[in-house]
C-alpha cells in the first residue's frame, strides 16, 4: 500500500508554509495533527529548498529540527529528516529519525552517504542538478525520464559503494527540482521506469508550481486548496503506478484520494481485498 509522508517545515521561508511552524511546539502539534489525519511518516525539514532559497548553516538547521524530531520520535511517530547535511542527518537519527531524505541525493555534502551508512536509517536519494539558488540551470534534457533514471542509478551505486545496503535505499525522481513545466509531467508519466529500478519510490508533487500552471492561466490564482486537490489527484495516480510513498502537505485530502483509488481497485487501506 502507498504510504503518506506528511511535510513539516520548521523554516521561515519554505515556498508553501514557511513561518507557520517555525516554533518547535507548533511544529510538533502540526505533525501530530498530520499523523491523526493519516500520515504514516512525518518529514521534518529545517532548510527551505524552494527555488531561489538561500542556504542556512547546519548549526541553524539542527537547532530548528532536533527538538521536533526528538519529541515526535518519543511520541512514536515515524520521522524522516529532510536534510542535505551529513551532520544534521546523523544528529537527527540519534534523536530518533528513521529515514534521511536528502533532496540532493548525497551530492550536496560529500560526507552524507558515508554518514548514513554509519547509521541504521533508510535514505531517500532524490534526483538533483543543483542548489535552489539556481536549480533550473540544469533543466535541459534530451530524454528526461531516461536521464533522470540514469542519474538516480548512479546515486544508488554511490550509496552502495559507501556501505549502504540497497534495501535501505529509496529513490525520488525529484519533481520540480531541476525540471520545469512539461518536464515534470513527462517524469510522472515515466513512473513505471523508476518503479522498475527495484527500489522503493517516493514522489512529491505537493503544491508545486507545475500544478498551478496546469490549473490556471495565472498560477497566482491557483489557491492552496486547489493545489492540494491537484496534489491528491497526482498522488492517487502515482499510487496506481506503484510508488512506495507520496510526500504531501495536506494529508487528509491525499488520504481520501488514496482510499477512493484503492477501493476502485478493490483494495482497502489495510491491504485487504474487497469481497
Amino acid at each position: 500500500m502507498t504510504l503518506i509522508m506528511g511535510v513539516v517545515n520548521v523554516t521561515p521561508d519554505s515556498f508553501s508554509d514557511g513561518g507557520r511552524y517555525v516554533d518547535a511546539d507548533a511544529a510538533v502539534a502540526h505533525a501530530m495533527g498530520l499523523r491523526a489525519q493519516g500520515a504514516d511518516i512525518v518529514d521534518v525539514g529545517g532548510e527551505s529548498t524552494r527555488p531561489g532559497a538561500e542556504r542556512v548553516s547546519p548549526e541553524v538547521e539542527r537547532k530548528r529540527v532536533l527538538p521536533v524530531v526528538r519529541a515526535l520520535a518519543d511520541a512514536g511517530v515515524v520521522v524522516s529528516i529532510d536534510t542535505m547535511n551529513a551532520s544534521t542527518a546523523v544528529a537527527a537519527v540519534e534523536a530518533g529519525a528513521r529515514i534521511v531524505n536528502d533532496v540532493s541525493g548525497g551530492m550536496a555534502d560529500p560526507g552524507m552517504l558515508g554518514a548514513v551508512a554509519s547509521t541504521d536509517a533508510d535514505v531517500v536519494l532524490q534526483h538533483w542538478r543543483g542548489h535552489s539558488a539556481d536549480m533550473y540551470a540544469g533543466a535541459v534534457y534530451d530524454d528526461v525520464v531516461a536521464e533522470v533514471a540514469g542519474e538516480l542509478t548512479a546515486r544508488v551505486e554511490a550509496a552502495v559503494l559507501a556501505g549502504i545496503d540497497p534495501a535501505r535505499v529509496i529513490v525520488d525522481p525529484g519533481i520540480g527540482f531541476g525540471k520545469q513545466g512539461e518536464q515534470n509531467w513527462q517524469t510522472l508519466r515515466g513512473l513505471d521506469r523508476f518503479v522498475a529500478m527495484g527500489h522503493r519510490v517516493l514522489i512529491g508533487t505537493s503544491r508545486k508550481r507545475f500544478l498551478a500552471d496546469a490549473l490556471a492561466d495565472d498560477p497566482a490564482q491557483a489557491s492552496e486548496a486547489r493545489r492540494d486537490l491537484a496534489t491528491a489527484v497526482t498522488s492517487a495516480l502515482a499510487a496506481q503506478a506503484g510508488v512506495w510513498a507520496v510526500r504531501v502537505h495536506d494529508v487528509a485530502a491525499t488520504r481520501d484520494a488514496l482510499v477512493v483509488a484503492q477501493r476502485w481497485a478493490g483494495v482497502d487501506r489495510s491491504g485487504g481485498q474487497e469481497g
